[in-house]
């Protein structure tokens, strides 16, 4: 028999948490939306629905503030908090937390959030990390400022904006020493290298032409061209020198991609996609290339492949199929998901998608996509963005999965937790 849903939450053991709902209501939409109805009655024709073995916590785009992640797995009932720092519950022993992307960026606390993972990973939890965009796009700014120049990269750190400021400056605060900034040139010398070359926007016309699209290219240089515009102010609001942010990026290379580096275990970790029973979890989404090498080599093809792009990313890479997974919206620009693609899914046994990447002021969300069902479980945790979209404070939300077939959304921006139970919800749709 399946658990009342209220017997699903866990209990609060966190002060900070006197706000998250206690009462459970059916998910909005759940059964009554006839795109939904018709992803669950597909679902239903191609085999039903398979349940992980044990409970599945996502937690999604923490954006570098670690308070709001450590209260999120508070929230999903995975840790205790308290003087001596975090402890695994015996459900958070038992479960298996997949973090679904965007870890980095915004702040205020990129380190302290790899601090916390890195914890998690000590106190012996199991856990998944996937890549998001911000993820990857830290990586390839790092790579093309401090690798080979080249025309088609040279871009990417001013690109990136001020985004990769705040964890540059927290990299300058705790590792750059007067030694390192003793090494460098000038600031004007070094600002050069930070910056793309006079006549770049030309030349990347012509060296991008045949990796992407024209569109693309025309974006991406008026992208850049906004980016420049503000770099400076961004610099200066951020409290940064060009030299001290040379310094910092040649450190957070060290550290983030040399085999001794003390946060290398992070990148070295990082998968795309995570399968579970029915549920694919991914940052963004799909495209129909990417549902035939899941369906056709498995989830462990579609990470070794992504590796092995990831790690001398170009632009291409960026706009291709492989990254479309951690940057789809489904726009006309990103990768086509089309019922051939939600087919052969199907027909392998997935039949929900559990990302990030979109985020919501009231909760996770359950949407058809392309005709494929979507969890968005992005509940704008940082309080970065909450506090430019006018949210309250620090957020805090899980989504929690379990073998029962029992989905249960959880947020401080809802005044109550989501249920739904695909299973029950199909077969009383077969049952009208």
């Amino acid at each position: 028999m399946s658990p009342a849903a209220t017997d699903l939450l866990p209990p609060v053991f966190d002060a900070a948490l006197a706000d998250l709902p206690r009462e459970v209501e059916p998910w909005p939409d759940a059964a009554d939306h006839p795109q939904i109805r018709d992803c669950l009655s597909r679902a239903a024709r191609h085999g039903g629905w398979r349940w992980p073995e044990r409970p599945v916590v996502f937690v999604s785009d923490p954006h570098a503030d670690a308070e709001g992640f450590l209260r999120s797995l508070s929230a999903g009932g995975v840790i205790r908090r308290d003087a001596s720092g975090l402890a695994l519950t015996p459900f958070g022993r038992g479960a298996r937390i997949v973090l679904g992307g965007d870890t980095f960026d915004k702040g205020p606390s990129n380190l302290a959030l790899l601090d916390t993972l890195g914890d998690l990973r000590a106190a012996g939890a199991d856990l998944q990390i996937l890549a998001g965009n911000h993820d990857l796009r830290l990586r390839m700014a790092l790579e093309a400022l401090l690798g080979p120049r080249s025309v088609l990269r040279e871009h990417l750190f001013v690109r990136m904006g001020r985004k990769i400021l705040p964890a540059l400056r927290e990299v300058r605060d705790r590792y750059v020493s007067a030694r390192d900034l003793a090494a460098l040139p000038d600031d004007a010398t070094c600002a050069a290298r930070l910056r793309p070359g006079a006549a770049w926007a030309d030349a990347f016309r012509q060296a991008a032409r045949g990796d992407v699209a024209p569109r693309v290219i025309e974006d991406e240089i008026a992208k850049l061209d906004a980016k420049l515009a503000r770099f400076d102010d961004d610099l200066a609001r951020a409290g940064l020198t060009s030299r001290e942010v040379l310094a910092a990026a040649i450190k957070a290379h060290g550290l983030f991609f040399a085999p001794d580096g003390a946060y290398a275990w992070f990148f070295d970790m990082m998968e795309v996609v995570a399968r579970s029973g029915s549920l694919l979890f991914v940052h963004a989404g799909l495209c129909d290339r990417m549902c035939e090498l899941l369906v056709e080599g498995g989830p462990e093809t579609v990470n070794a492949r992504y590796r092995a792009a990831a790690q001398a990313a170009t632009l291409g890479f960026y706009f291709g199929p492989l990254a479309n997974l951690v940057r789809t919206k489904y726009r006309d620009t990103d990768g086509d998901l089309t019922d051939y693609g939600v087919d052969l899914l199907h027909r392998a046994g997935i039949h929900m998608v559990v990302q990030g990447h979109v985020n919501s002021h009231t909760g996770q969300r359950l949407l058809a996509k392309r005709g494929l069902l979507h969890l968005e479980g992005d509940v704008t945790l940082d309080r970065t963005s909450r506090r430019l979209e006018g949210l309250d404070g620090i957020g805090a939300g899980a989504t929690l999965i379990f073998p029962s077939g029992d989905v249960i959304g959880l947020s401080r921006d809802y005044p109550r937790a989501k249920h739904f139970a695909p299973d029950r919800a199909a077969a009383r749709i077969c049952a009208l």
